[in-house]
């Protein structure tokens, strides 16, 4: 039948069976019209086919959806079901434990109000755990504290879980259950694979006492098998009743159960493979960070033990993985000293360039890697036991500077130890170049310091260091004393015999100061044959006795030339006997009160101030 007021058409087409309804009109004799027509006897069939075959269709849907209905009631009913069969079957048997419980302790309730158990209450509680099917207990009193444990570590500790004091503290049971390892599981027997997962549940029994919450009591019992068993019980009611639909929709819910898990699949593939690509990239910004942050600090040291301080600290974080230490040519270059190591590597003090097959080949040497490898000598036997490790020769500009070497510590595969080669590599160019830059740094300044003839301190640094003395003696309130020494008759002597044998006289007289001060007395170069030395600390008595005791030793020392080697005399020949080599001209003292004070002049000895102020140029 039609519904009233409605015209109902059939389309039929390769897609399928269309059918649709249109708001219809009626005449004044009841006959139903579309659009002004009135429908014809092959429309009315045509309608009444369609309807039908609109409710056979309806009817399979209906039928779909009990069959699958019966398809999801047996498959998501049971576990529900079982598990809520199976929460009521463990808290029945939780209050029989409980009652047992009670029993073998001596003092029964009054155990949870004390928190502490007779002599002989832990051997009739274990008693009591081999003898029931549980395989752990924990006891606790009011507060939460563990006052007994089957796992003695437990005890002391307080739990701070909200179901415990909004459930069990206000006399209700608590149940739950969860999957764990069975090696979690106390005596699980010892065929159990290691990584099989167990349904396990937990009831937390209250314990009253006069009506009061005394304490509660946990129960550990693995419930694998007969939640297995409830829930099959539970299938096979549900599945008597819905067995046809189940044997009908099988294929259907198997396909789309394996669709569903290989859409899973393939999603869980491309996730792995995202955090694998996400912690790649992280590890690379990372290391790319580290080397950044190395390369400023390194390019920043002022020394080269401050630099191998910096070395050890990015190498550690670095090369976690890796045991490390780095050695460094000697001045000689005939050892290699060590500078440094991390993560325990083996630092020797010294060893020879010829023990090491990456600084004899001139490139990385890699054990391991190849068929036939020979360890270095400088590898001790007792700590590498076959592993693989780096020798890394450090160059800068062309020269070989030192040498990295790096083997892995305990428990990292060769493959990992094998991916930090690069890295390892980056490291090693990054040190190279800052040791380069350190030792050009130290020798420049050590040029702009120091006077290439005598070795002694030029007059640069002589100014430098004057004005830090100057200042801390006047923070200090100490004397500071400067003497002023020339060569006498330099300038005839090197008319007389050249200027490489002048050079020898320079020489001698800066080795004499060198060796005749100590301390925090400072020889320097001023210019020529002039020579200053800054004595902090010093009055003027004092100075003079070093100015007397320095010219004595000068006058003491012996210098030849090349061309006429002087035997038997203290000076070359042509030097005047009777005239001292080296006097010392001036002294300049400053005592505590910062104010100038004028020796008098004895032998050699003269006042600078007086002289200087009158040689002093007055400005225009």
């Amino acid at each position: 039948m039609f519904t009233p007021g409605f015209a109902a058409f059939c389309r039929v087409s390769r897609a399928g069976v269309h059918v649709f309804f249109r708001p219809a009109r009626q005449n004044e004799c009841g006959v139903e019209k579309e659009k002004g027509n009135v429908l014809t006897t092959r429309d009315r069939i045509m309608g009444a086919l369609c309807t039908r075959f609109g409710c056979f269709s309806r009817f399979i849907l209906a039928a779909g959806l009990v069959f699958a209905f019966a398809i999801a009631a047996v498959v998501a009913l049971p576990g529900p079901i079982a598990g809520k069969l199976l929460q009521d079957d463990m808290i029945a048997r939780a209050r029989i434990w409980e009652t047992g419980l009670k029993n073998v302790l001596t003092d029964g309730h009054r155990t949870f109000v004390d928190g502490t158990l007779a002599p002989t209450d832990e051997f009739a509680l274990k008693l009591f755990l081999d003898s029931s099917d549980i395989y752990r207990l924990k006891m606790f009193d009011a507060a939460g504290r563990v006052f007994y444990s089957s796992r003695p570590g437990e005890i002391g500790s307080v739990t701070n879980k909200p179901y415990f004091r909004d459930v069990v503290a206000t006399g209700r049971f608590y149940f739950k259950q969860d999957l764990k390892n069975a090696s979690e599981i106390d005596g699980l027997a010892a065929g159990a694979g290691g990584g099989e997962e167990r349904l396990v549940a937990e009831i937390y029994v209250p314990v009253m006492v006069d009506g009061q919450f005394a304490g509660a009591v946990e129960f550990y019992r693995d419930i694998t098998e007969i939640y297995g068993l409830f829930q099959q019980r539970v299938k096979m009611a549900l599945g008597a009743l819905a067995a046809a639909g189940v044997v009908l929709s099988l294929g259907a819910v198997g396909a789309i159960l394996f669709a569903g898990q290989r859409r899973l699949k393939h999603m869980r593939d491309r996730a792995e493979k995202e955090q694998r690509l996400m912690a790649e990239q992280v590890r690379l910004t990372r290391e790319v960070r580290l080397l950044s942050e190395l390369n400023e600090w390194l390019q920043s040291s002022r020394s080269l033990e401050e630099l191998f301080d910096m070395v050890s600290a990015f190498m550690s974080r670095l090369l976690v993985d890796c045991a490390g230490s780095i050695y460094v040519y000697s001045n000689s270059r005939d050892v290699l000293d060590g500078a440094c190591s991390w993560n325990g590597g083996e630092l020797h003090d010294h060893i020879r360039p010829e023990s090491c097959w990456g600084l004899r080949r001139g490139r990385t040497y890699a054990f391991g890697t190849s068929e036939i490898d020979f360890v270095c000598e400088h590898v001790d036997g007792e700590v590498h036991q076959g592993q693989p490790y780096f020798c890394f020769p450090v160059l800068a500009h062309g020269e070989t500077v030192g040498l990295m070497h790096l083997m892995p510590i305990h428990g990292i595969s060769d493959e990992a130890f094998q991916n930090m080669r690069r890295l390892a590599q980056m490291c090693a160019e990054q040190i190279s170049l800052a040791i380069a830059n350190v030792r050009m740094r130290d020798q420049l300044h050590h040029q702009s310091v120091r006077d290439p003839l005598t070795g002694l301190f030029n007059r640069r640094y002589f100014l430098e260091t004057l004005r830090k003395h100057l200042e801390g003696a006047k923070s200090r309130h100490e004397a500071l004393s400067i003497l002023s020494i020339d060569v006498d008759h330099f300038k005839k002597f090197n008319d007389n015999h050249g200027h490489d044998a002048g050079d020898m006289v320079l020489r001698a007289v800066g080795s004499t100061l060198e060796h005749q001060c100590d301390g925090d007395e400072t020889p320097c170069r001023f210019g020529g044959e002039e020579f200053v030395v800054m004595l902090p600390g010093t009055d003027a008595a004092a100075a003079a006795q070093r100015a007397e005791a320095i010219r004595a030793a000068v006058e003491r020392s012996r210098c030849a030339t090349a061309k006429r080697p002087c035997r038997g005399s203290r000076f070359p020949p042509g030097w005047p006997p009777t005239r001292r080599m080296a006097r010392c001209r001036r002294i300049c003292s400053r005592p505590p009160t910062m104010r100038c004070m004028t020796p008098r002049r004895t032998g050699a000895i003269r006042s600078v101030w007086p002289a200087a102020k009158a040689r002093r140029p007055r400005p225009r």
